[in-house]
């Protein structure tokens, strides 16, 4: 089953009529993970938006340079990859229910803070399929939810940042966070999407590892 949920996750990222449709989850993960660690750091949080071609915008106030900058504009690419291990964590060791409500808190914190219809559809959207699984769903049919979540967040929180990387390298994302980042600080754009790659896949083989079932482990141990 983890194997099955594993492909078909990676199978929505690779294939172009999926991803064009899923991907807006990324964006609210990205978008979120802006807007938290831009809290966490004491910026005044003005508002999220979320669009239907599947982009966002986090808009804080603050000081213009600093570490509160860098590291909220430093969230946003790592935040789904991130989400993915810890809810792989959650579901490996079979708080399903823990997993899903600190999903749907994390989206009623967000929806406090979207500015514009379509932020609030898509997310009354989420939660509300997220209330659905937890709600009618029996418990197996929870551990699948979870696993599909868990793969489509590790495995989607990398194809955004080889599309930053492309697009980089074609001149068209001249106000994206890496080139932020590069404003921000010594390094140049090219060093962060290369960091949030790293991180990414570094939450991807973790939150794998996580993932395997501890009878496969052992037998692998015993190789």
């Amino acid at each position: 089953m983890t194997a099955l949920a594993a492909f078909a996750a990676l199978g929505v990222v690779l294939y172009p009529s999926s991803w064009h449709i899923s991907r807006g989850l990324i964006t609210v993960a990205h978008e979120g993970g802006h807007a938290l660690v831009a809290l966490l750091t004491r910026r005044k949080l003005q508002g999220i938006r979320l669009h239907s071609d599947t982009s966002g915008v986090t808009l804080t106030r603050g000081r213009p340079t600093g570490p509160g900058m860098i590291f909220t504009a430093a969230a946003g690419y790592v935040a789904p990859s991130l989400l993915g291990l810890g809810a792989a964590w959650l579901a490996a060791a079979g708080y399903i229910t823990i997993l899903l409500w600190t999903v749907l808190l994390l989206l009623a914190g967000m929806l406090l803070m979207i500015r514009n219809v379509f932020g609030v559809v898509s997310l009354v959207t989420i939660g509300g399929a997220v209330f659905a699984l937890y709600w009618f769903a029996t418990p197996d049919i929870q551990a699948i939810g979870a696993q599909l979540a868990v793969w489509f967040l590790l495995f989607g929180g990398i194809r955004p940042i080889l599309e930053l990387r492309r697009k980089r390298r074609q001149g068209r994302a001249p106000e994206s966070d890496a080139d932020q980042l590069a404003r921000l600080t010594p390094f140049p754009g090219g060093f962060f999407v290369y960091l949030f790659l790293l991180v990414s896949t570094g939450a991807l083989l973790v939150g794998a590892y996580l993932m395997i079932p501890n009878e496969l482990l052992n037998r692998l141990g015993g190789i």
